[in-house]
């Protein structure tokens, strides 16, 4: 399980904008009025179609003073509270909007032991060029409204070293000073709760470009300690003071103690005991130590639980917690451990004994049975790096894998604790016209589910034979809707077919060979006796696309098929076929069933950027296209001409839905932008003339312009992908 990234559409989608210090309410809030003729707005109720989790939850922090109150972070899908009472995750960054897209990715978290109210993040994806800067949100009410300062650096969330230790912190003298560590610019300071900050004059470390930089910050009676990940430099540094920083002494060094992962501090034995990696991880760990300082003294213990063979187990270490009830208790984490399955070692006597929980441990995933991923048990654990002890339950244990939080409260027996955390980044929507399913849905590292209900996790886990990693093709066949193909990643075969709706699947016979190394979209025409599959390598390669008229026992190439483009099969005529050429902005048209394709209208859109050809459904020749930049087209004559609909600015992604009452079109859903500044959810009764916005301030999501869809069977529901926040759906209240 891979945490995902966006796609590189997605990246071009723009970077975090600048705000000032707003406080900014978790309630729905009215949408914005617009310059000029405003859009009307609808209210609508937003819910999570569940899946529960699928995404790599980097931190749990429970906060020491307040039973029950706990914070979760993730590395693409923003941060959650858990309230203890309803026993689920409550989102705190929804409300992030388009231009803030980079800021979904929470780098860290901190609360305050002396006011228990306080929050705050560190937020930013990637620290690349081609991102926004990173900025810190505070909250004086638990998550619930917030004011922000924009930073100058970088951060990176969703890059490697995410799953290490809290990289914030606030001071243990002062409930003012807040630390935050970067990783290519160095030590931040506040000294006014994080409105403003300041390098840290002093800090010995040099910041590199390239390197890891502070991997976390953490206290340690009135001390703060600081692990660094990089080069000769890294290791673990102190201030007494909080002025003066220097190395500390003796610490480890070799292999194993390479780079400092996270840190957990016994206050009754006045022991830090730390977790090291050979990297950073959560990728690439072979080998791990865990070491404890006893701070009074300055004697360093080596307390490593098991060490890697150096050949066919090997891992590092992750997380590490203590126990405030019981002096000398401390869990540690492996990590990336792929032969053996990662597990947690738990010590009762400072770590001169352990005892592994994955041995004796007993897992649920009844409530997500995806986490078998397709075979009969679910392993323990991989890419643990989140861990966390309740300060007052000795017996409940929390930590995070690539796609879930388990939790214990026996140390025995293990079940998600996921419930309201979605991350998943979502690909495909497919809302059938019939059938026991409103919703099949396709997404990165999670692959195809089919959805009886949209209020929990699909009892069938992932799409089997074969279980796919990520979903690049998902489509029905409009006259035939029980036949349904998927392309994607596989172990086992790159292409599928269901003709029951999506609940069973039958591999393809055969695949082209290049599905192996490149699956991208399928289609199937209208009664499903054609199949096209186009082929997009994961660095943009664009390749031939294939024909099957046979289930995929055989496969031809289709030389004029635009390379790379997404099929898109005519809902109403089997014979037809289209095809939108981004290079040149074309239109493609088969009337042969696929064999052959021809040039139509030609001079719209192109070039490098964001396009989507969709069909209305129940009509021939119907095409709708999208574009980032250039607005909205549609052609009744099957693509020999294009009008341009001047009620939409921008257009990222665009589907249908069942009819208003009385009305002879199918509705139509956008996210788009009606007006400079405002890109939002919409949706049409009268074929675009006019849009209605139907999400609000406080439900954005960032960047949410892959897919849309509506219900085909009930008017003003509508299916929304995001990049970290799973499958919204809205439904008009």
């Amino acid at each position: 399980m891979h945490a995902s990234r966006l796609s590189r559409r997605a990246v071009l989608a723009g970077t975090a904008a600048s705000a000032a210090l707003t406080a900014v309410p978790l309630a729905a809030a009215p949408a914005r009025a617009a310059e000029g003729a405003a859009p009307a707005a609808t209210a609508y109720r937003w819910r999570n179609v569940v899946i529960g989790g699928t995404g790599f939850v980097t931190g749990v922090l429970f906060h020491p003073a307040v039973r029950g109150l706990a914070y979760a972070r993730t590395d693409i899908g923003g941060a959650y509270r858990w309230e203890s009472r309803a026993a689920r995750w409550v989102p705190l960054l929804d409300h992030l909007g388009w231009d803030d897209w980079n800021l979904l990715g929470v780098e860290a978290m901190a609360v305050d032991p002396a006011h228990p109210d306080r929050l705050y993040l560190a937020l930013g994806t990637y620290a690349q060029p081609w991102a926004g800067n990173g900025a810190v949100l505070r909250s004086a009410d638990r998550g619930a409204t917030w004011q922000r300062t924009d930073l100058t650096v970088k951060l990176g969330a969703n890059e490697d070293g995410r799953g290490t230790g809290e990289r914030l912190l606030v001071d243990p003298r002062d409930s003012d000073t807040l630390w935050l560590g970067t990783r290519h610019d160095g030590l931040l300071k506040s000294a006014d709760r994080g409105a403003t900050w300041a390098p840290v004059a002093g800090f010995p470390p040099a910041p590199s470009a390239s390197g890891q930089g502070v991997t976390f910050l953490v206290a340690a009676g009135r001390a703060v300690y600081a692990g660094w990940g990089d080069g000769a430099s890294a290791g673990l540094y102190r201030t007494a003071d909080g002025t003066t920083w220097s190395p500390v002494p003796g610490q480890p060094g070799g292999a194993s103690a390479r780079v400092p992962i996270r840190a957990a501090y016994d206050r009754h034995t006045r022991a830090l005991y730390v977790t090291y990696a050979d990297a950073p991880g959560p990728n690439g760990q072979t080998d791990g130590s865990v070491h404890k300082l006893a701070t009074a003294t300055g004697t360093w213990t080596d307390v490593t639980p098991a060490r890697p063979d150096g050949s066919a187990d090997t891992f590092g270490y992750g997380g590490v917690a203590v126990d405030a009830r019981r002096p000398g208790t401390v869990v540690v984490s492996t990590n990336n451990r792929w032969a053996a399955v990662d597990t947690l070692y738990r010590s009762t006597d400072g770590g001169r004994t352990w005892t592994s929980l994955k041995d004796s441990a007993v897992l649920d995933v009844s409530e997500t049975p995806y986490l078998k991923w397709g075979g009969d048990q679910p392993k323990f654990g991989w890419w643990i790096q989140a861990l966390a002890v309740d300060p007052y339950d000795s017996r409940h244990i929390v930590y995070g894998t690539g796609a879930t939080l388990y939790g214990t409260r026996d140390l025995t027996h293990w079940a998600p604790e996921i419930r309201g955390l979605e991350e998943t980044s979502v690909t495909h929507l497919l809302s059938p016209p019939t059938g026991p399913a409103h919703l099949l849905s396709g997404s990165r590292d999670i692959g195809v589910m089919y959805h009886e209900r949209l209020t929990a996790s699909p009892s069938r886990g992932m799409a089997a034979n074969p279980v796919f990693g990520s979903a690049t093709g998902l489509a029905q066949a409009a006259r035939r809707p029980a036949y349904v193909v998927r392309a994607g990643w596989g172990d086992h075969g790159n292409g599928a077919r269901s003709t029951d709706g999506g609940r069973t699947w039958t591999p393809f016979a055969t695949q082209p060979a290049i599905a192996r190394d490149a699956p991208g979209p399928i289609a199937a025409n209208a009664d499903g006796s054609v199949l096209l599959w186009s082929f997009v390598h994961w660095d943009g390669t664009r390749h031939a696309a294939h024909r099957s008229a046979d289930d995929g026992a055989t496969w031809t190439e289709v030389p004029t098929f635009p390379k790379g483009a997404t099929p898109v099969a005519d809902p109403a005529d089997p014979a037809r076929f289209y095809a939108y050429d981004t290079g040149t902005g074309t239109l493609y048209a088969s009337t042969d069933g696929g064999l052959t394709f021809t040039a139509r209208a030609s001079g719209l859109p192109a070039g490098d950027g964001q396009y989507e050809l969709v069909a209305a459904p129940g009509r021939s020749g119907d095409l709708w296209l999208s574009t980032k930049e250039n607005g909205l087209y549609r052609s009744t004559d099957g693509g020999a001409a294009f009008r341009r609909i001047t009620s939409c600015r921008a257009c990222h992604t665009l589907g249908f839905g069942k009819a208003a009452d009385g009305a002879a079109y199918p509705a139509l859903y956008q996210v788009g932008s009606l007006r400079p500044g405002l890109t939002a959810v919409y949706r049409s009764d009268d074929e675009a003339r006019s849009w209605t916005r139907i999400n609000d301030d406080a439900h954005q999501w960032g960047w949410t312009g892959e897919t849309i869809t509506g219900d085909p069977r009930v008017h003003g529901r509508v299916y929304l992908a995001t990049n970290g926040r799973g499958i919204q759906y809205g439904e008009p209240v």
